[in-house]
């Protein structure tokens, strides 16, 4: 990255959280040079006064988005942007150093890409890492990448960087996604173009305490359900044979499933016989008779289930 400038617009998702919407914002000032600029575009859907007193401390446009959501926060950004490159960052994530740069050089010595993704790093809430960089690479080759992200991974939004151009051929976000959104779009772009990958960690990703999330797990099987049959059922060429294409729905919920499975059996652990119970009704949500058969199958499980509607079950093991 010689001679020109570039200017890359950042679209910010944020709701009710100035603290962790610094810590984000400083992480994309911090990567600015004499090759590389950034147009921040915040978009925000929540009432927190000191939202904009942030925005405003980084030198970043406050932008209001009408309705509820992370698709629409994005969407006041999208349209609004002005720079050469579109990226993203959700307002509780952190860039690191490496972030962007090799993105641009990989897009411009290849103008065959619309988008190119990097790697990330799975931390604890306090931004402490808890797994190494993933992916270690992604499938290349015809629709090998949209096999995969039809498959179960996920990309995660703040690793990409995509041409301003992809604003007029895939559209903006849909709104009426409250989960999903952010892999309906990108599986928009690997459904029409080569997604390249460069193998360097350019992303914090910071997850939520172990089983704290039943309610929001729960609301995003729904749309991660419509995401993934919106997308596989026109491009059922790919697939070659309906076990396979199972096999791909499976993958696509599993995190979920394994979600509630943990949950039960860490909260039969201590105790919560009610919570461990609920947790288990949620798994047959997401797989019916593979909860069935796991109940049978899986020592732990069956252990956790027992525990929890025999509550003396516990000690008497």
């Amino acid at each position: 990255m010689t001679g020109t400038r570039r200017n890359v617009s950042v679209i910010v998702p944020t709701c009710d959280r100035p603290a962790l919407l610094r810590q984000a914002l400083a992480s994309i000032r911090a990567l600015e040079g004499a090759d590389l600029t950034f147009e921040i575009l915040v978009g925000d859907n929540g009432s927190a006064s000191e939202t904009r007193a942030v925005v405003e401390e980084f030198g970043a446009v406050y932008l209001k988005a009408a309705t509820r959501g992370p698709s629409a926060a994005r969407n006041v950004g999208l349209r609004a942007a002005t720079g050469d490159y579109i990226a993203f960052l959700d307002d509780d994530d952190v860039w690191l150093s490496e972030n962007v740069r090799p993105h641009i050089a990989c897009l411009e010595s290849s103008p065959s890409l619309d988008a190119v993704i990097c790697q990330f790093v799975y931390t604890d809430p306090n931004l402490v890492p808890i797994g190494p960089p993933c992916p270690e690479s992604i499938p290349r080759g015809a629709n090998q990448l949209l096999k995969k992200m039809l498959s179960g991974f996920f990309p995660q939004i703040g690793t990409v960087l995509a041409r301003t151009a992809v604003r007029d051929t895939i559209g903006e976000f849909d709104e009426s996604l409250i989960g999903g959104e952010d892999l309906d779009w990108l599986l928009r772009i690997a459904r029409k173009s080569d997604v390249g990958f460069v193998a360097t960690p350019g992303l914090l990703f910071r997850t939520r305490p172990r089983g704290s999330s039943d309610a929001l797990q729960r609301q995003r099987i729904a749309y991660d359900r419509r995401v993934f049959f919106r997308h596989a059922l026109p491009e059922w060429r790919i697939w070659n044979s309906p076990i396979e294409f199972a096999k791909a729905y499976a993958g696509t919920l599993w995190h979920f499933y394994q979600y509630f499975i943990d949950a039960a059996i860490e909260r039969a652990a201590r105790g919560d016989r009610h919570s461990s119970l609920r947790a288990i009704r949620s798994a047959f949500g997401v797989f019916p008779f593979r909860t069935a058969y796991h109940l049978i199958a899986r020592r732990r499980l069956r252990h956790a289930f027992w525990t929890a509607i025999r509550p003396h079950a516990r000690q008497a093991q």
